[in-house]
């Protein structure tokens, strides 16, 4: 057992699914000097992420890897010299928590068992294709003119194999698709450069919105269209 993660194994398929930021959870001696309404809140937790990812590990038979803390402990997704890696604010909500916090004791602590978890886990593997999920708000508190109406965003950097055989299997399936919405994976990938890219793992980085699996009919449906098209990029890729 990890406070850094949690894993799920659902079968022997080398297939990793990795979701940074599935948890709100706080330590119980780490105080953010928040509201802790804000923990059900995408600053804190990608909603719908969690279920989907353990619904589709259970569909294609593999394993997951979850985040165990929330983004505002620390952000797994983000290289360790990188700014908001431990947020004073995020979305217009002040993390005043943080201001003084050992960021090296949190490294330690979350952010290297963490990716030191999945390292293992894909070294385990004869030919690995790395899931990334999360998901998004439809629209920022900080910036509310921003419209995202993107139903599914495929986020990548350098290595788009997976994303050509996706964006067109999922426009197919009925999604409106973003390619590199809502923001551009060659900015906010650090996992899959670092797991990945790095390494040359294909992968599919997914961004579901929020709204659409915020209930348990929306995350069947988005695990329903999602694991067929996961396992073609995964066949003709690994």
């Amino acid at each position: 057992m990890s406070e850094a993660f949690t894993e799920l194994h659902a079968g022997g398929l080398d297939l990793l699914i990795v979701a940074d930021h599935a948890s709100a959870h706080v330590p119980p001696d780490i105080d953010l000097g928040i509201d802790p309404t804000l923990l059900s809140n995408h600053v804190a937790i990608d909603i719908g992420v969690a279920e989907v990812s353990r619904l589709l590990a259970e569909q294609l038979g593999c394993s997951a890897i979850f985040g165990g803390v929330s983004r505002l402990v620390i952000d797994l997704n983000r290289e360790e010299t990188a700014p908001g890696l431990l947020p004073v604010m995020s979305d217009g909500h002040s993390i005043p928590g943080n201001r003084d916090a050992d960021l090296l004791a949190r490294l330690i602590r979350f952010h290297h068992p963490y990716h030191h978890q999945v390292e293992h886990r894909l070294a385990g593997m004869t030919s690995p294709f790395i899931l990334s999920v999360h998901s998004f708000t439809p629209q920022l508190a900080s910036d509310p003119e921003q419209k995202r109406p993107w139903e599914i965003g495929i986020l990548y950097n350098e290595d788009d194999r997976a994303a050509r055989i996706a964006i067109p299997l999922l426009q197919a399936a009925g999604l409106m698709v973003g390619d590199q919405q809502p923001y551009s994976g060659q900015l906010l990938n650090a996992t899959m450069n670092r797991h990945a890219e790095a390494n040359g793992i294909p992968y599919l980085g997914i961004e579901m919105r929020q709204d659409l699996v915020a209930d348990v009919a929306g995350q069947r449906r988005f695990a329903d269209l999602i694991g067929p098209i996961v396992l073609e990029c995964r066949n003709r890729l690994a």
